[in-house]
């Protein structure tokens, strides 16, 4: 962004958010913003000349055309405060919006408007929320997100109005024409809503999207992995699956069935990726496959093996990133259970037999590692990570385990 889009932008944002836009201010206070703001050194001496001679030009080019009225120091040619011409607030928004695509705050409430009038009577829930969006275009509030929220209106329609029972995916090919966009977009914000209205609370062993079971609308069946020395009661016979090298996969509907989850051996081990599942091995250990969050079902089973085993040793591999460590935390979350975990330290990392497989981390990895590591648990690797930009994917560790 070049400073004559931020200047402009900073101070037709900051008229919009103050009281004036309302017509509700007592006070006329002028609208300014400091140079400092622009460029954090701008009074510094060790400050960067190019950059303090572009701030400038591009304040008096602003002057000239009328659109802000500068402030200097009393004795010097520094900028004191720039000051948006209130008066003319409309042609610079119209300026903004031919030269860099700029959405003024009066198009963003004809969007809420026409989108409020488009699905107030979809249904129950999309009414109250249409209401609440009318509510807010009265008062001149803008609503973050407002061009993702028609998505979410077209699901809550939807989903009120649907009448057959439907896997999530069809529900996503019926409103998106795609069948991933519900999952990886808006499920969340949809499942909060229906929670809202429904007056539903949740705890931490709740999965978000529980709610659309009410509308008869479930995550299509997937199977539960397991393998080791295990002998699960189902119907009053027990299933020894100890035979079995590389374990057994059975449907999740069949949870129902089981009455209990003995394991022959000290350990229950999740882990995250199909490839370490396979390859992985123990005598000791009873490999379950995770393949990432916990889905409800896997839940309910494993909180079936912590009931009937509570003296076992739990515990967890996954891979060495921020997504890892999360899946990690969501586990013992919605389990209840301390899952420990397993080969997920900066050992692994600084590891040589690992260090070719290393990979540098995204910019969304270091904001999702800085928030893990104000949790104590993941504080050390977390660390780690952020201060030697590293990661490691775990279907590396478990082939070098194996291989030894």
């Amino acid at each position: 962004m070049d400073y004559e889009e931020k200047i402009l932008k900073c101070l037709v944002e900051g008229y919009r958010k103050s009281r004036k836009d309302a017509g509700n201010n007592k006070i006329n206070r002028r609208t300014k913003l400091k140079p400092e703001k622009l460029y954090n050194k701008y009074h510094d001496n060790d400050g960067d000349f190019e950059k303090i001679s572009l701030l400038n030009n591009a304040c008096k080019s602003l002057e000239e055309k009328g659109f802000i009225v500068l402030e200097y120091e009393t004795f010097g040619t520094e900028l004191q405060s720039i000051y948006l011409a209130d008066d003319r607030i409309q042609i610079v928004e119209k300026y903004l919006a031919e030269s860099y695509g700029y959405e003024s705050k009066d198009k963003k409430l004809e969007k809420m408007k026409s989108l409020a009038d488009k699905y107030i009577d979809a249904s129950n829930i999309c009414r109250q929320e249409c209401e609440l969006l009318n509510d807010k275009v009265k008062k001149r509030q803008v609503s973050k997100n407002i061009d993702e929220f028609e998505d979410v209106l077209k699901a809550v329609s939807f989903i009120e109005n649907n009448k057959k029972p439907l896997y999530l995916r069809e529900v996503s090919m019926e409103v998106y024409h795609s069948s991933k966009y519900f999952e990886e977009k808006t499920l969340d914000t949809v499942c909060s809503l229906l929670q809202k209205y429904n007056k539903i609370k949740t705890d931490d062993t709740s999965m978000k999207d529980e709610i659309l079971g009410m509308y008869g609308i479930s995550r299509e069946p997937q199977k539960i992995s397991i393998k080791g020395k295990v002998v699960i009661r189902m119907n009053g016979i027990d299933v020894d699956i100890s035979a079995f090298d590389r374990g057994v996969d059975f449907e999740m509907s069949e949870i129902s069935k089981i009455e209990s989850i003995k394991l022959l051996v000290p350990v229950f081990m999740t882990i995250e990726n199909r490839t370490s599942y396979l390859r992985y091995d123990d005598s000791d250990s009873v490999i379950f496959y995770l393949g990432g969050y916990a889905s409800r079902d896997q839940r309910d089973f494993i909180k079936i093996v912590c009931e009937c085993n509570p003296d076992a040793e739990y515990l967890h591999f996954g891979d060495i990133d921020a997504g890892g460590l999360w899946i990690h935390h969501n586990l013992c979350e919605i389990t209840g259970q301390n899952f420990e975990m397993f080969c997920m330290s900066k050992e692994e990392l600084m590891n040589p037999d690992y260090t070719e497989c290393i990979h540098e981390l995204s910019k969304n990895d270091a904001v999702r590692l800085k928030k893990l590591g104000k949790i104590p648990e993941y504080k050390e690797v977390a660390e780690y990570m952020l201060d030697n930009n590293v990661k490691l994917e775990q279907e590396i560790i478990s082939l070098r385990m194996m291989q030894k």
